[in-house]
């Protein structure tokens, strides 16, 4: 099942995906609003049922996508979680996983423009797998781990590079207002068993800028899981970043950075393309 959240007629809502429509899950269920609440409700099979025996409320084109979850209770990014990326900065491979967060006011959804902020113009893409948790859990064993996770998106996780180098910590350049992308939609665990088996691909203006497979994550999907929820317990809605493979923007010569007017792809197998236009920061 493809879920998403949306906005149409100025509400906002959430969906299921089904027959280049969308089924309009927030105004047939009762008691949920939100996908977060969906998840926290434990309602997913209920979604699914309704889903499939009720006609699409709304054409795809004719609704406003939102990030798959916009309102998180956390967006824990990961970095340096590729060889190819962490040989290309110069850095060695971490015993443990670095993490960092993102606010949820630096995401936009699906063919949504991302705004290059106008204090910079090292604005660099970063295609990369995002999870969602569906079961709350603290000190989750990473044999268990996929059983706590709802389903896998595309994410762009724009980096403003410069803001990013200012000091040793990476969040200045990683949370920049509307600098990166989530979605199209969220597609469910049944449909997706095995995230270490899906391909990803990072385009800008139709050329291949990053190509990989989620297999060669240094620190894979269950043992994140694991490590993170000894930090802090996760619960429904909490997102999960994996990392972005090597052929970054700032590491090529010269570097290729993001501009306004630019068209930026995200493609994974098994779930579809995160698709954005570049735009310019408002004086």
């Amino acid at each position: 099942m493809k879920l998403l959240s949306f906005i149409v007629d100025g509400r906002p809502s959430f969906g299921a995906v089904k027959d280049n429509g969308v089924v309009d899950l927030g105004a047939h269920m009762t008691g949920c609003t939100t996908l977060r609440q969906l998840l926290g409700a434990g309602r997913l099979a209920e979604a699914a049922k309704l889903a499939a025996s009720t006609a699409p409320d709304h054409p795809l084109d004719s609704i406003t996508f939102a990030p798959v979850i916009p309102d998180p209770g956390k967006i824990i990014c990961v970095g340096l979680n590729y060889r190819d990326h962490v040989a290309e900065t110069g850095r060695t491979v971490t015993e443990k996983p670095a993490l960092f967060a993102r606010f949820a006011c630096s995401q936009v959804g699906h063919l949504q423009p991302i705004v290059k902020p106008k204090v910079s113009d090292d604005f660099d893409y970063e295609g990369e797998l995002a999870l969602v948790i569906g079961k709350a859990g603290r000190h989750i064993p990473a044999g268990r781990a996929l059983d706590h996770v709802a389903g896998y998106s595309c994410y762009n996780e724009g980096s403003i590079r410069d803001w990013q180098r200012h000091t040793s910590q990476f969040l200045s350049g990683k949370t920049f207002a509307e600098s990166g992308s989530f979605g199209p939609w969220l597609v469910t665990t049944d449909e997706i068993p095995d995230p270490s088996k899906l391909t990803l691909q990072t385009r800008l203006n139709g050329k291949i800028v990053q190509d990989t497979t989620t297999d060669l994550l240094i620190t894979a999907i269950p043992e994140l899981i694991a490590y993170i929820s000894t930090i802090c317990p996760l619960v429904p809605g909490d997102v999960i970043v994996t990392g972005t493979p090597g052929s970054v923007g700032a590491k090529r010569t010269p570097p290729l950075w993001m501009r306004p007017g630019d068209s930026v792809e995200v493609e994974i197998s098994g779930i579809g393309t995160l698709r954005n236009r570049v735009v310019a920061e408002p004086a």
